[in-house]
């Protein structure tokens, strides 16, 4: 069984040891990356780049093993191990100053075949054209990275290796190589191993982190963790404070009879800092004596308080917290809310399920909580000093945003409930709209009995009217609390049962997700038909949310691809209509390259109300009554010229199997030769318009079938490119018969 899992492992390591001279670099070097990116960090000198030119075998291994895909490669020299298939991008580029950039990468592209040419890398990174006949010297920073990695990316390898990466680039540069990694994790055509220091670029990357100290790794620790630790991180960066290093070590402290040093005080208080490296540590430092540490202490006040480690230690593990059994999530503004939310808690846990009491208060006090506030904010993109402003409108807005990125790092919630006024549905809605669908949400708030369209979105959130104000507990208030907490309970349970009884062995039908509207109903009733045999179908409504409903559920992966019939939400967004689609629409397909087949369906006409709410501008337009509280307009020639630039644009960001068809018989019912929106040259406008502007590939195709979109023969033809397109990507799952 060990030996299965090692063939299949792209990277392992075992008991490497390496010396310069009498000093000894890497301790013993425990190491596996099974597949997709793993992240290695650590301070300068840690042994880094050491382990990075063991395993390309640049410099001589005293003992241990090191295996790719199986294949011991200890001992072997590097060309050796190139040709088996490891990529390098070294620390500092290490580029040839006299050849040109065509030059680099025409020498690297060589070496094995595979996906990855000349072409390609000009298309992934364009400034590498342009600067194709520059020599290595003449560019920038940036751009040597580009190249330097590349170059490795040219010999197609099957595991990647990048030693620092990022250094020494902008910002710009780092997120364009932050999203790159991702991109090659995703891919999962080769395995990547990241050795990095900067940690918000190895956190993002990878689920887990290798640390690296004096030649040993440490520890591998959940990335979640290490992100929203701020003290671990200064610690392993050298900067800052360092509070106490030794105890993370193996190596027994000098000093075994002094006390360890006391806790930090509450907020308000003051709180004690112990500088535990007064000089800079190497990898031949020993640990410094706590009676040291104890004697050079000092005290500051703060008005956030940190965790301390006593009290963080005594909590379950992060990675047993997002990853461990099934946990349904109780979230509010603990300082004002706390034992109502407690109460909700108590209740759900007393079902059996597992709980966790989570803070979102902006006020900065603390509250006795499984997740703290503090610990939240940590997840914001400028940490705790965005949350805990003098501001509450940005404090609140700000919070929200680093609840909703903790939230996507958790992969064990079972369920979420929160209860409160608007701020707190304010403050966990967002979140709750990226949970997948299905997942139960529920919202016990005073502002359920209004519009809640602002905090349901297009997600499957309950929203639950309180009666009273959410201000402690009274019998109206214990009552529909306590109906709140059993119902999030009752969905829990079912959907575990549910789930339970799955017959694992039975994938069922994958999902894809059609855009219909009334006056293409026809065709889409027909691609349903025709394909359900082999797919699961679910129609969406395009009336605005309808969009957004099914791309959400792209962005969580429930839909495997998308015949996008009908995107009339586009017409609303642009001209002011009542059904607006949102600026990220066709946003989940370019992020998830899932088989896409679109097609301009109801892009003849805007949606209102009734005829007297139509805004003054468009007075003396083409309309057609469809009801007495819709009204539809027809569009003119140079509406859809603006339509077919926008959804022009938006197609040409897919990078996944794209099909758009356009019906020159009409683009609805309505558009049909003898009815009231029939005009030939507007469509021909938007159509000559996204022709002109789609940039067609081998993968990318604009179709033009002289059909309406309601003919059968035009229904017959999507569903034929859309079986086309989801069996060429190989992805195709058959119910078992």
């Amino acid at each position: 069984m060990n030996e299965v899992r090692r063939t299949a492992a792209a990277l392992e390591v075992r008991g490497l040891d390496v010396y310069y001279g009498h000093s000894h670099a890497l301790q013993g070097v425990d190491l596996t990356l099974e597949a997709g990116v793993f992240s290695v960090v650590g301070r300068n000198g840690m042994g880094k780049t050491t382990l990075c030119k063991a395993i390309m075998g640049l410099v001589p291994v005293s003992g241990g093993s090191i295996r790719i895909r199986g294949d011991e490669i200890t001992r072997q020299p590097p060309a050796h191990i190139a040709r088996l298939g490891v990529g390098y991008v070294p620390q500092g580029r290490r580029l040839w100053r006299s050849l040109s950039v065509d030059e680099h990468l025409r020498l690297a592209a060589g070496l094995r075949r595979g996906a990855w040419t000349v072409e390609r890398i000009y298309k992934t990174f364009p400034r590498l054209a342009e600067r194709k006949d520059h020599g290595g010297g003449q560019l920038s920073g940036g751009e040597q990275q580009m190249l330097a990695i590349s170059r490795a990316l040219l010999t197609n390898p099957r595991l990647l290796i990048m030693d620092e990466p990022t250094e020494g680039l902008a910002p710009v540069i780092v997120a364009q190589v932050e999203e790159m990694l991702l991109r090659l994790g995703e891919d999962g055509d080769m395995s990547v191993l990241v050795i990095e220091q900067n940690i918000g670029v190895a956190t993002a990357v990878s689920r887990n982190v290798a640390i690296m100290v004096n030649g040993r790794v440490n520890r591998i620790i959940d990335s979640v963790r290490l992100a929203a630790d701020r003290e671990l991180q200064q610690r392993l960066l050298g900067v800052g404070m360092h509070a106490g290093l030794e105890l993370d070590l193996d190596v027994p402290p000098a000093d075994t009879e002094a006390k360890p040093p006391p806790q930090q005080t509450r907020p308000g208080g003051a709180i004690r800092i112990y500088m535990s490296n007064p000089t800079p540590p190497t990898r031949w430092s020993q640990p410094v004596p706590i009676a040291r540490i104890e004697a050079a202490a000092r005290m500051f006040s703060t008005q956030v308080m940190r965790l301390d480690e006593t009290a963080r230690r005594r909590r379950e593990p992060v990675a047993a917290q997002t990853q461990g059994p099934p946990v349904v999530l109780v979230v509010g503004t603990l300082d004002t809310k706390g034992t109502e939310l407690r109460f909700i808690r108590d209740i759900i846990a007393g079902t059996g399920l597992r709980t966790r009491l989570i803070d979102v208060s902006t006020s900065g006090r603390h509250a006795a909580s499984d997740v703290s506030a503090q610990e939240i904010a940590l997840n914001h993109g400028r940490g705790g000093s965005a949350v805990f402003g003098p501001d509450r409108g940005a404090a609140v807005a700000a919070m929200a945003e680093a609840f909703a990125s903790w939230l996507r790092r958790q992969n064990n919630v079972a369920g979420v409930i929160s209860a409160g006024g608007s701020g707190a549905a304010s403050l966990v809605a967002p979140g709750m709209r990226m949970l997948p669908v299905g997942v139960p949400k529920l919202i016990v708030s005073s502002v359920a009995s209004g519009d809640v369209g602002p905090y349901v979105g297009p997600a499957d959130i309950t929203m639950m009217h309180s009666v009273t104000d959410v201000q402690g507990l009274n019998s109206i208030s214990r009552a529909v609390l306590a109906n709140g907490a059993n119902a999030l309970a009752g969905m829990v349970k079912a959907r575990l049962d549910q789930h339970s009884r799955k017959d694992r062995g039975d994938s069922g039908l994958p999902s894809v997700g059609i855009t219909m509207f009334g006056v293409t109903t026809p065709a889409g009733q027909k691609i349903a038909a025709d394909l359900r045999e082999d797919f699961e179908c679910l129609v969406f409504h395009a009336t605005g949310v309808g969009g957004r409903s099914m791309e959400k559920l792209v962005d969580s992966g429930q839909l495997a691809g998308v015949i996008d019939l009908t995107t009339t939400e586009v017409g609303d967004l642009l001209m002011g209509g009542v059904f607006p689609a949102i600026d990220d629409r066709f946003g989940a397909i370019i992020r998830s390259r899932v088989p896409y087949v679109g097609s301009v369906g109801a892009l003849d006409m805007v949606n209102f109300g009734a005829p007297e709410t139509i805004p003054e501008r468009y007075r003396g337009r083409k309309f057609h009554v469809h009801n007495p509280q819709v009204t539809l307009m027809r569009t003119t020639a140079e509406e859809n010229e603006r339509m077919g630039h926008w959804i022009a644009d938006r197609l040409n960001r897919m990078d996944g199997p794209v099909r758009f068809f356009l019906p020159e018989g009409g683009v609805s019912a309505l558009d049909a030769r003898g009815q009231s929106f029939w005009d030939p040259d507007a469509d021909a406008a938007l159509f000559r318009t996204l022709e002109r502007n789609v940039r067609q590939t081998a993968n990318r195709q604009l179709i033009r079938i002289p059909k309406n979109i309601n003919d059968p023969e035009f229904a017959s033809t999507i569903v034929s490119a859309f079986r086309t397109l989801f069996g060429r990507i190989g992805a195709r799952r058959r119910l078992a018969r």
